[in-house]
């Protein structure tokens, strides 16, 4: 008996010690639970506190850095996923500029760090901002002395050293706005539209990389661009430095009045804000103008230099091809000079080796084109902005010269083939092959399809082409010319001098060259065998070519 009793003793006590056991863990943990409720309770009492402090401590420091006016309209405080903070209304209006609008306006801003210990740490690093709602406007260029710059450190120098050292790791926007104010209260501000925007490594006095998706008004389409900018200039902004590559794809040119096509470019830049040299391609399968609507290939290499304080564009040179048509031009796309919308295009264009029948198919809706020929042509291209079309804006003044012409429209080829015979002397043939075409016999007439050539000087204007001083010339007939063209209506009115080489008597045939003979001096001036005053009038489907 007094065996077992010894025996139960000890598997009581250990019993009693695993019961007293589990009561002190539970009382641990319930401890714990408290405790950790507690900490809870009073780092949401504190974040709820620390809140309004720290939003103080960023509008003073904001303020100070950029010595402007702040408002931030809510800012948020958690610890919940580490360190994050939020806030919304961010404003600084500068105390030196007259602003009705801020400087500097975000509409929702974000960042965090997995440890709020990064706070002590120098630099402070923060591996990722977003921002949604970025609007910056700049004041016109002469004001821009005056545009706040962070306090201590002058030119190249790292701002930040008389303060607290931050890196961020990337800034992402979506949706920001750049608008630069020009001082003309009558003309619209240069208005930059970025869909997304991605800038990695920022940091005070380093480049930064950036990824940007901007949205161009006019024509729509989306340009993607990488490269780098900055550091940013403080006391010259025009001279931060940036670098980059572009492409600009399924752009439709049909809010240009007067010209359609899809346009896609691709390129890269470098060099300052207010002079970046670009170099880039463009192709325009199918470009075409109100004249024709006949689509045709429009390819182009550049060189510009790009004034990215104002947008206007410098073009040294623009090197196109019409099809089988070179092209090159040089001159400058500026902001309007008078004021109000859009810009001005002013650019010295010479054209050449380059074919007539490619400009008339751009121009002209005749198929075939009227004519065949090798063209050189040199002009002064001015395009005003405003909302009408194209064509009724451009103005164009120059010289041109088109060699070996042939006329597509056989009933024109033939009076000019007669013109080239008779003017040379040979009127049996000119009558012979006459005959045999109003015979229907094209083929027994042995048509001589005589090459000409044209040379002059134009201007275009309101739709009309005004041509002086235009010299027409075959074998044999020489004709100077001047009048004007209008393409509203495609009337002709033509007036001047023809030269020909034989004498009015041996212009024709038979009894009437003996009946003439005796009026061939009178006829015979200036050195040609007959001289005579001539007239083209009509439209183009039916010219008349008579004498005055």
């Amino acid at each position: 008996m007094t065996n077992s009793t010894h025996s139960a003793e000890p598997q009581i006590n250990r019993a009693h010690e695993h019961r007293l056991l589990r009561r002190l863990l539970l009382i641990i943990c319930v401890v714990a639970l408290v405790a950790f409720a507690a900490f809870l309770t009073a780092g949401d009492i504190l974040l709820h506190r620390a809140g309004p402090m720290l939003k103080a401590r960023v509008i003073e420091t904001l303020s100070t850095r950029f010595d402007s006016r702040v408002e931030l309209a809510k800012f948020q405080v958690s610890m919940v996923k580490g360190f994050e903070v939020s806030g919304t209304g961010l404003r600084l209006y500068p105390n030196h500029l007259d602003m009705q609008d801020p400087m500097f306006e975000v509409d929702r801003f974000s960042f965090h760090m997995l440890h709020w210990q990064q706070l002590f740490r120098s630099p402070i690093v923060i591996n990722r901002v977003q921002v949604h709602g970025l609007t910056l406007r700049l004041p016109p260029k002469n004001e821009r002395s005056n545009v706040p710059r962070f306090s201590g450190g002058g030119p190249g120098q790292d701002a930040s050293t008389s303060g607290i050292k931050v890196q961020v790791g990337e800034i992402l926007v979506d949706k920001a706005d750049l608008i630069i104010e020009n001082g003309n209260p009558a003309k619209e501000p240069l208005h930059f539209v970025i869909q997304r925007l991605r800038l990695d490594t920022v940091a005070a006095g380093r480049p930064m990389k950036f990824r940007a998706t901007l949205v161009n008004a006019k024509p729509v389409g989306n340009i993607e661009s990488t490269g780098d900018f900055g550091p940013f200039n403080q006391e010259s902004p025009g001279d931060t430095p940036v670098d980059g590559t572009y492409s600009f794809t399924h752009a439709n040119l049909n809010p240009f009045k007067g010209i359609a096509g899809t346009l896609s470019s691709t390129g890269s830049y470098a060099g300052q804000l207010d002079h970046i040299e670009v170099n880039g391609e463009t192709q325009t399968p199918n470009f075409s103008i109100d004249t024709a609507r006949r689509p045709m290939p429009l390819n182009t290499t550049f060189h510009a230099v790009v004034d990215g304080t104002s947008g206007d564009t410098y073009l040294d040179p623009v090197d196109a091809w019409l099809r089988q048509t070179h092209i090159i031009a040089k001159g400058k796309v500026v902001r309007n000079p008078s004021g109000g919308k859009g810009h001005e295009i002013h650019l010295d264009v010479t054209l050449g080796p380059g074919r007539i029948q490619d400009v008339l198919d751009l121009a002209s809706d005749r198929e075939p084109p009227l004519m065949h020929g090798a063209l050189q042509l040199h002009t002064d291209l001015l395009l005003p902005p405003g909302p009408e079309s194209v064509t009724d804006r451009v103005r164009l003044k120059g010289a041109f010269s088109i060699a070996g012409v042939h006329f597509t429209s056989t009933k024109v080829q033939e009076k000019v083939d007669e013109l080239s015979l008779r003017g040379q002397g040979h009127a049996d043939q000119a009558k012979d092959e006459s005959d045999a075409l109003k015979a229907g016999n094209r083929k027994e007439a042995n048509a001589a399809d005589i090459a000409s050539d044209m040379r002059g000087t134009f201007l275009f204007s309101n739709r009309r082409l005004s041509l002086t001083a235009l010299n027409y010339q075959v074998p044999g007939a020489k004709i100077a010319l001047s009048g004007v063209y209008n393409l509203q209506g495609e009337t002709l009115d033509f007036h001047g001098t023809a030269r020909l080489d034989a004498h009015v008597s041996q212009m024709v045939t038979g009894w009437k060259s003996i009946l003439l003979k005796p009026v061939d001096p009178f006829f015979a001036k200036h050195g040609a065998g007959t001289e005579l005053p001539v007239a083209i009038t009509g439209n183009r489907a039916n010219p008349q070519i008579g004498m005055h």
